[in-house]
């Protein structure tokens, strides 16, 4: 009993220890050592094999490989063309792109491939946990980042709060609920974890970030995944962990300058992901009163 329960501590303290290290101050650093550690402590944990009944779902990676092209592909179009000098084209794509991000996985999970929201996170299992989990992690991140830290005008970081809770909750269900889940179906946790990781570093490519920033992000991207993996549920993500860390690096940053009105703009698109869910929920409630209804017998709770 003392064994499983030290087996179930050591990656909640992994995570602590992991969002800590941020204070060192080194990217470079971070990107290398925090993943090493990951990788070290699942092979002494043996909590890397795959499952031996698993099978490579080649469509799910079609998938992931269509729709991440896809999201990078908009977000570079976003970014690197439009830029700021066009604020409607970068809006429109870069909105585009994280509605793809939500709704995508979404459509093929409950529509195409008849799964639940459970295998996107999305689901009240282990809710509780996952809240508590994400509290206290991203307490240890805010004092951090943010404690003590001098905010300027609320116009030059309220809509900043707006892009980071839009943009946190589009990488929580596509990188972690999305990717990584399917990667560890097919191949099992580390190969989720890892890449999930890398995806999720290289995709701010479409932001225009050089090789030094996507490694430290890399490091990050881990902490990201081993949290969601302790859990799986993205309720430890967001609304706090995520959306903390980018809502600090663009407000440090202090190249995004938005208008009040872009609030609005952020509402919706969250608002549209939001939307997809529900109506997701919807068909997974008719599938499963179609399915009573062809046995006879009750069938178990949405998850």
């Amino acid at each position: 009993m003392k064994k499983l329960t030290a087996r179930k501590l050591v990656w909640p303290v992994y995570l602590v220890a992991a969002l800590l290290l941020l204070g060192m101050g080194n990217g470079t650093a971070y990107g290398i050592v925090v993943p090493l550690a990951a990788l070290v402590l699942a092979i002494a944990l043996r909590c890397y094999r795959p499952n031996p009944n698993s099978q490579v779902d080649r469509l799910d990676l079609a998938v992931i490989a269509g729709l991440y092209l896809a999201v990078v592909g908009l977000f570079s179009l976003a970014f690197r063309v439009f830029t700021q000098a066009n604020t409607a084209g970068l809006f429109l794509t870069f909105a585009a792109g994280l509605l793809l991000g939500v709704v995508g996985p979404i459509v093929y999970t409950v529509w195409i491939r008849g799964r639940a929201l459970a295998d996107l996170g999305l689901a009240r299992a282990n809710l509780g946990r996952s809240l508590v989990f994400g509290v206290v992690l991203a307490g240890v991140q805010f004092f951090l980042t943010l404690w003590g830290y001098h905010l300027p005008r609320p116009v030059d970081w309220v809509p900043l709060v707006a892009l980071a809770l839009t943009v946190g909750f589009f990488e929580a269900v596509f990188f972690r609920g999305f990717v990584q889940n399917r990667l560890h179906e097919s191949f099992g946790p580390v190969a989720g974890v890892g890449g999930s990781a890398v995806l999720y570093a290289l995709y701010h490519v479409g932001y225009g970030m050089g090789t030094s920033e996507m490694l430290f992000l890399f490091g990050l991207g881990v902490v990201y995944s081993v949290a969601f993996a302790t859990v799986r549920n993205i309720m430890v993500l967001w609304p706090l962990l995520v959306p903390l860390g980018s809502f600090y690096s663009n407000l440090a940053g202090g190249d995004i300058q938005m208008p009040w009105e872009s609030i609005l703009g952020f509402v919706d698109v969250l608002a549209l992901m939001m939307a997809s869910i529900w109506l997701a929920a919807r068909r997974q409630r008719r599938n499963l009163s179609a399915m009573r209804g062809g046995l006879g017998t009750p069938g178990p709770a949405l998850p």
